[in-house]
């Protein structure tokens, strides 16, 4: 029961700014973000069409994921209540995991390359019968 309290508590309380674990979370959430707005920028130099299919959700969810991630942090150290309940870094964290987890996998099904050919060029070629009509 006390694991429950624990982490629906709607206000935790007892953290500020200056608190090393929010400053790493402050960091980590802008990282998120930075690290979405890079991979939109990778994705427009991108030639290989198939990564950049698979790639398409990776800059949003990036940036998506470290919004709320800011928010969480934000409204832990403001005290707001309901919005800095414990279990709420829990699910994101699943949430991510679980997304990670689904674009690894999907990444690796889905992801080929098209190998070029290599095509011979022969003068007789020309002069030779076709297929025939079936």
């Amino acid at each position: 029961m006390d694991l429950l309290t624990y982490l629906f508590w709607p206000n935790p309380g007892n953290t500020s700014y200056d608190n090393p674990k929010v400053m790493a979370l402050i960091a980590a959430g802008a990282g998120f973000v930075v690290l979405g707005l890079l991979v939109k920028l990778w994705r427009r130099k991108m030639t290989n069409t198939v990564t950049k299919k698979l790639t398409r959700s990776w800059a949003g969810a990036a940036f998506w994921f470290g919004a709320i991630a800011l928010l969480l942090v934000v409204s832990r150290a403001e005290q707001i209540q309901f919005l800095s309940m414990r279990i709420l870094w829990f699910v994101w964290a699943l949430a991510l995991l679980l997304y990670g987890i689904f674009q690894w996998k999907n990444f690796r099904m889905r992801h080929y390359q098209v190998l070029p050919r290599e095509t011979s060029y022969d003068p007789r070629e020309k002069y030779l019968p076709g297929k025939g009509k079936r």
